[in-house]
């Protein structure tokens, strides 16, 4: 081998590792957590983490953002997702007891829009809440589905009394292309039981619903998982348990890490978060012994911004 090669291969091979090196931090994300505290009362809170289990609150874990919309002026549940415009979209339970949710958008998590009340429901007198939405891009379609869990009393006669008191919810949705504009409300997925707290990730040309069985009588409250070649479905009917019967979930948000699921949950009764992982989304182990979230952490949404976002948020003394 002359010494002409080995330079041209030494060239070649210095700029393969700088290429890749360059990919490897245009391409790297910082994973980010939208919850809330207590009651919702004070707002958005963010946390950030680089491994996605060891999460650190944002802002010394003061909120964001106030709530402004809704009867009560809550801002529990928010869930973020980056959409295709360059802005962060949330909704969030505005009021236990709303037929709406509410809206906002940001640049930068920190500066957002006026907020802005969604009247989802307003179409059904009787509906009772419109509780923990969340939103997802449905790529065929080019356009987001924004979806919730509402108890419309006597719409379901057969599961009124398996659930708590007077709430037997189902999923509904509606779809968006600018969050100006919104179809018609149409029930998103009815398996015979009170279902709440439902989000939907891609899955190869597919996607998955993992979602809160939340029948009190027998009790379940469990999280469980679906499957639908659409994101506005039909989706199957749901899996065994995913998570352990010996406490009751809510609130689950779904990540890749490694190369397998990461379901993070809000271990309601026990005031603690918890975490599974899966190779597939259904069958899971238990990593909550792995996942620390900030003190009062209830369950909200998990996203990803890139290394520049990042040093925005750092820039702004977040």
């Amino acid at each position: 081998m002359n010494a002409s090669y080995l330079n041209r291969f030494t060239i070649v091979l210095l700029v393969s590792m700088f290429l890749l090196k360059s990919f490897a931090q245009t391409d790297a994300r910082v994973f980010m957590f939208s919850y809330f505290k207590g009651n919702g009362e004070d707002g958005l809170h963010l946390a950030s983490s680089k491994d996605g289990l060891v999460w650190t609150a944002l802002n010394h874990d003061s909120s964001i953002l106030k709530p402004m919309v809704g009867e009560e002026k809550l801002m529990r549940d928010p869930c973020i997702i980056e959409g295709k415009d360059g802005n962060f979209h949330m909704v969030w339970t505005a009021s236990w007891k709303d037929k709406g949710i509410g809206y906002a958008r940001s640049k930068d998590l920190v500066n957002w829009s006026e907020q802005k009340f969604i009247p989802v429901m307003e179409q059904e007198p009787k509906a009772l809440n419109c509780w923990a939405p969340e939103i997802t891009y449905d790529r065929a379609a080019d356009q987001y589905i924004i979806y919730w869990a509402t108890t419309i009393p006597g719409r379901f006669p057969a599961t009124d009394t398996t659930g708590d008191g007077t709430y037997n919810h189902r999923m509904y949705y509606v779809t968006t292309k600018d969050f100006q504009h919104f179809s018609p409300a149409k029930i998103l997925y009815d398996k015979g039981f009170s279902i709440i707290d439902a989000t939907i990730v891609p899955n190869g040309k597919g996607y998955l619903m993992f979602l809160k069985d939340e029948t009190r009588k027998p009790p379940q409250k469990n999280i469980r998982v679906a499957s639908s070649d659409k994101a506005t479905g039909p989706f199957t009917e749901p899996s065994l348990p995913v998570t352990d019967t010996s406490y009751w979930a809510e609130g689950p948000t779904v990540t890749r890490l490694q190369g397998k699921w990461v379901v993070y949950f809000d271990k309601y009764t026990k005031h603690a978060m918890g975490a599974v992982q899966s190779a597939d989304g259904k069958h899971c182990e238990d990593i909550s012994s792995q996942v620390k979230f900030p003190n009062g952490t209830r369950h909200g949404t998990v996203f990803t911004i890139t290394e520049k976002q990042w040093k925005q948020l750092e820039d702004m003394n977040l």
